[in-house]
């Protein structure tokens, strides 16, 4: 099977420009870029894709062995670096695919020409001094919820996520894109996620790395941001003017504006 099938590639925007990859986040699929999506493709060959077990993704290719841990994301971005023959890609991870493409960036590092993390977070858990924004109990309690009652947890986790409670249509956008997700790659996807510790890769970092978040994220909290930035070199760090874990949702302007301005240079 091709990276194509596999991860449902969508290739829009101007031939023969940089390649920009948007990879999306945990229980989203690539539909969530779709308010920023057609601005970059004004200026940068966008490459869009749904990580397998969402989407449109091929389910057969999932197994829970495979994509227990981050990294096996991360090896299916080079591959469709490879398959795609991109060059200097720019590549924007969200949320938890902020994570995936430092990984991917520091295990080959050739193909990228620079990364865009947004609302990224390292470590979920508070761990002395670092604020992660959550207690492993919490992590704990909002494992355990979702295991048991995944189309409640969606529903009660979502809109939080999201944040903006005045916009109630952007939460519940966002509970649909859960529920459509399988409950079993859901939880294997949120163990990955939210268990995961990726704050020594950071300083690992080659790439030319822009952070991006919001003056209110109740997953990512500011302090996230900061760490980030400060333990990847030469890093940028933004904080829009926006609320919520996902800006290119709420803040579409905004945020299509900080990565053109990045990656235009």
């Amino acid at each position: 099977m091709g990276v194509r099938e596999k991860n449902n590639v969508v290739v829009t925007g101007v031939p023969g420009a940089p390649p920009m990859l948007l990879a999306h986040g945990f229980g989203c699929d690539q539909n969530l870029w779709r308010l920023v999506a057609p601005t970059l493709a004004q200026r940068f060959r966008v490459v869009l894709f749904d990580h397998v077990g969402a989407g449109g993704s091929d389910t057969s290719a999932w197994t829970a062995q495979r994509y227990s841990d981050l990294g096996s994301y991360a090896q299916d971005i080079l591959d469709l670096c490879a398959e795609l023959d991109l060059r200097e890609v720019i590549l924007v991870g969200h949320s938890v695919s902020a994570m995936i493409a430092v990984l991917a960036a520091n295990r080959e590092p050739e193909w990228f020409a620079k990364l865009v993390l947004l609302t990224p977070s390292p470590c979920y858990i508070d761990d002395g001094d670092y604020r992660g924004g959550f207690s492993r109990a919490d992590i704990d309690e909002l494992l355990e919820s979702l295991e048991s009652n995944y189309l409640g947890w969606s529903a009660t986790m979502a809109p939080v996520i999201m944040g903006n409670p005045e916009r109630p249509e952007l939460g519940g956008e966002l509970t649909d894109s859960f529920c459509r997700t399988d409950p079993q790659i859901a939880r294997v996807f949120a163990r990955a996620t939210f268990l995961s510790d990726n704050r020594d890769d950071l300083s690992q970092v080659t790439v030319p790395t822009l952070i991006i978040q919001t003056s209110h994220d109740v997953i990512a909290p500011t302090e996230v941001g900061a760490f980030v930035h400060d333990r990847i070199p030469a890093s940028e760090l933004v904080t829009l003017d926006a609320v919520g874990h996902c800006p290119q949702l709420s803040a579409p302007e905004l945020t299509a504006a900080a990565i053109i301005e990045f990656a235009g240079r």
